[in-house]
């Protein structure tokens, strides 16, 4: 790490690509030092270019989808000796596919991270920050997250989870000093898609947000304090307010267009029709 500083601390978790580490780069424009965290080795490329900019970095190499690896983030926390300003809980995977066809080891792995982890690490660190009065804190939900998500069904439910929990802990907190944040991402131009095999999908192959762009709202909403921000194209923001209003069955058929495997032939099958008639 380099050489703490006087600044405030931010702690972001999946902040080595993607919208956690252009979290982690907001933060730092914002005068922050910080310490980050992933479970592969670019933890360490991200915290180089990350420490450039003068800001005190350590980069936590560690798998939060464990038991051990949650608890060895908290303890470079504690040895950092530092009080934690600001605490980003974004790191998250998908897997995507038809529900009988998907892997039971992937979606358990899944749960253990975008569920099992951001209530470790709050339980673990977020009674610090209420005890100093002060602090903020942003949990990376979804836009999807008001929806059923056929081909993502158990994804869908953790980010449902993750909306639903830091909505709830928010209210709890509001009198001590501490704000909770949801930030709802639509599709964003990371590896997510790659990663939970849905290149083949009409979202995949479609128009995505850029990182910057989603972690630039999501930080600002955090920093005003702001219950939750949708940070997705304006498509994606109406989809969310129909979110709210329309049955589940009919998010259910709009969902299951965009995320069924092969959907994206089917997408590119009709584009061209388009350009020939």
């Amino acid at each position: 790490m380099g050489t703490a500083t006087n600044r405030p601390l931010a702690v972001i978790t999946g902040a080595s690509t993607g919208i956690g580490f252009e979290l982690a780069k907001q933060c730092v424009l914002h005068d922050f030092d910080v310490l980050i965290c992933a479970e592969d080795e670019g933890i360490h490329a991200a915290a180089h270019h990350l420490g450039a900019t003068g800001a005190a970095v350590e980069a936590v190499h560690a798998d939060l989808a464990t038991l051990e690896g949650c608890e060895k983030l908290v303890e470079a926390v504690n040895a950092s000796g530092r009080p934690i300003d600001a605490l980003l809980l974004n790191a998250g995977i998908g897997v995507g596919g038809a529900f009988l066809n998907t892997e039971l080891d992937d979606e358990m792995r899944m749960i253990a991270l975008n569920i099992n982890a951001v209530v470790l690490l709050a339980k673990r660190l977020v009674p610090r920050m209420v005890a100093r009065g002060q602090g903020r804190v942003l949990i990376t939900a979804s836009v999807g997250a008001t929806s059923p998500a056929p081909f993502l069904a158990v994804y869908g439910g953790t980010k449902a989870f993750d909306l639903a929990f830091a909505e709830a802990l928010r209210f709890e907190l509001k009198d001590t000093g501490v704000t909770v944040t949801a930030l709802q991402p639509g599709a964003t131009d990371t590896e997510f898609f790659e990663r939970a095999d849905m290149d083949n999908t009409k979202v995949a192959q479609g128009k995505k947000d850029d990182p910057e762009d989603v972690a630039k709202k999501g930080f600002d909403a955090m920093m005003a304090g702001k219950d939750k921000v949708v940070a997705a194209s304006m498509k994606e923001k109406l989809e969310d307010i129909a979110g709210e209003l329309l049955p589940e069955t009919t998010k259910a058929k709009m969902q299951a267009g965009q995320a069924r495997p092969g959907s994206a032939a089917k997408h590119t099958v009709r584009e061209l029709s388009k350009k020939h008639h």
